[in-house]
């Protein structure tokens, strides 16, 4: 398995405590505008909220890519860029982190020990 492989992402939000409502208007539709143009599979993302520092909150969104292109498709896409531009006008970077972040990773299956 090669990273390029790895079709799930964990996206990382740092926003602006005055935009986070504005902000979850938007990522309101950020899924299902993928989902338009079959770039993500049609599990819902696995959105959670927390804080940073204080009351700085922080979202991070989980979903899946539909292949290895899509990632590369959906950047082509300008109602997509258009959406990821708005975002990301309301995030901020935070003690030396950037304002988002995009690892993409691949579910492993851990066999847990008896206890």
């Amino acid at each position: 398995m090669t990273p390029s492989t790895f079709l799930t992402i964990i996206a990382t939000y740092r926003v602006r405590t005055d935009r986070e409502e504005e902000f979850l208007g938007l990522l309101r539709r950020h899924h299902p505008l993928l989902l338009t143009y079959g770039l993500v599979t049609r599990d819902a993302p696995l959105v959670y909220r927390g804080f940073e520092g204080g009351r700085r909150p922080i979202f991070y969104e989980i979903f899946t890519w539909a292949d290895a292109d899509a990632v590369e498709a959906a950047h082509q896409l300008a109602d997509v860029r258009g959406l990821w531009e708005e975002m990301g006008g309301l995030l901020e970077e935070r003690d030396g982190r950037p304002a988002q972040e995009f690892p993409h990773v691949h579910r492993f299956e851990l066999t847990l020990a008896e206890v």
